[in-house]
């Protein structure tokens, strides 16, 4: 009997034994084994990381998915740990910009005058004059930040289009015509291109523009407003004597595109728009 017993001890013995020896994710040890690795992941996700570059770069994807508001609390935590930065100053002068707190984002946009990211900070300087409506001071900004980074298209389309909101349309053709050899595919910049045709009084060519580029239709009427309140502004100013700058002869604006590339009107030649510009734009 006591033999017959001990026999079922033992059986039962390697029983949980077998048992032990395979993964058991549903309860026990295992399950805790399980939550604490789950607990050290989601540590791992939320801890900041512990190298400065990598944690700039972190918050630019940030603002770049249009997370301004949980950047500005992300460039505090990187700026406790390790100080402010240009390049950190320059991510929360822009998100204050971006999260409607103008006043603060001049004073951290004023900070970088002087930094390596000068021209940075001018740019947000004549941006946010030009959200006021004060376009000759956003074209002043801009002007000394692409004498800071005069190979950046962005910045010579945005003191182009300030100056075309000025009325200077002779004003905005170089920097306009920079950026789009600089860059030419950047819808931004072909937009700009277009308008500046239009007040220019070179309908062909913005309309090819806009047939090059496939438009959308918001956007083409986008275009013709702006440049319908560019020629109101550039009489209003021409007649109280503000405008110092040519201007050109009013327009009447033609939604109709323009389907033959290789026409060019005369005012071309006018302007200073080079010979194949637009047919360059394709290469």
């Amino acid at each position: 009997m006591n033999t017959h017993w001990l026999s079922m001890a033992v059986c039962t013995s390697l029983l949980l034994a077998g048992c032990a020896s395979k993964p058991v994710n549903g309860y026990g040890l295992a399950e805790q084994a399980v939550q604490e690795i789950e607990r050290q992941q989601a540590a791992e996700k939320s801890t900041p990381p512990n190298q400065p570059g990598v944690y700039l770069s972190l918050i630019q994807q940030m603002q770049q998915k249009g997370l301004y508001f949980a950047s500005l609390a992300h460039i505090d935590a990187y700026e406790r740990q390790w100080g402010a930065s240009p390049q950190s100053t320059l991510l929360r002068a822009e998100a204050l910009r971006l999260t409607a707190q103008p006043e603060r984002s001049v004073e951290y946009y004023t900070k970088l005058l002087g930094t390596t990211l000068g021209a940075s900070g001018f740019r947000g300087l004549g941006l946010l004059a030009g959200a006021k409506g004060d376009f000759p001071a956003a074209a002043k900004s801009l002007q000394k930040a692409t004498e800071l980074d005069p190979v950046n298209p962005l910045l010579q389309s945005d003191l182009g289009y300030a100056r075309l909101r000025m009325g200077d349309v002779e004003g905005a053709r170089v920097p306009i015509m920079q950026a789009v050899e600089l860059d030419r595919n950047n819808p931004k910049i072909l937009s700009n291109l277009a308008l500046f045709f239009m007040v220019a009084g070179q309908q062909i060519e913005a309309n090819q523009v806009i047939e090059h580029t496939k438009m959308s239709l918001d956007t083409r009427q986008a275009i013709y407003k702006e440049a319908a309140l560019i020629e109101h502004n550039a009489r209003v100013r021409a007649r109280s004597g503000a405008l110092t700058t040519g201007v050109s002869a009013p327009l009447s604006f033609d939604s109709t595109l323009v389907t033959s590339q290789s026409q060019v009107s005369p005012d071309a030649q006018q302007h200073g728009v080079p010979s194949g510009f637009l047919a360059r734009m394709g290469q």
